[in-house]
């Protein structure tokens, strides 16, 4: 590929990034599908599968992208940020906070950071000898949820 050519692709790719950053998610999948036919770079498949999943509703082939994306460099954290807004599409909630996570343990990524604590934390259980599972626990943290007590 002539350096013209791959100039060119970057500078698609830099404006979906830009896109991205704003919200504008259907303009970054317009500026992405255009880099990826003049340039097929595995490291632009996450941000393609978020942008598929959130316009376009194709969750399957937003998870191969991503999977691809990891598969073809699995230390970055980026991917891990994009797989798990794809979950939280797809409303798979503990998958996306697994998938958030493992990718904080490869870089803290103030995207990440910023997703984990848009997801919230978890309140601690009534009972803390009992497990989080135990009926005791949920109902009781349920009444007292309702009630606002908690």
């Amino acid at each position: 590929m002539d350096p013209q050519t791959a100039a060119l692709a970057q500078k698609d790719f830099d404006q979906a990034q830009l896109e991205l950053e704003r919200g504008n998610v259907l303009a970054a999948l317009a500026c992405l599908e255009r880099a990826l036919a003049i340039w097929d770079d595995p490291l632009w498949y996450s941000r393609l599968a978020y942008c598929i999943a959130k316009e376009r509703g194709h969750l399957t082939q937003a998870f191969e992208l991503c999977n691809a994306a990891i598969e073809h460099d699995p230390g970055n954290p980026i991917h891990y940020l994009y797989l798990g807004k794809v979950h939280q599409i797809a409303a798979n909630k503990y998958d996306s906070l697994q998938t958030l996570r493992k990718g904080m343990s490869l870089g803290k990524l103030p995207e990440i950071e910023k997703e984990l604590a848009d997801l919230g934390t978890r309140k601690p259980p009534v009972f803390p000898s009992l497990s989080r599972n135990n009926p005791l626990n949920r109902y009781l943290g349920i009444i007292m949820t309702r009630l606002k007590l908690r």
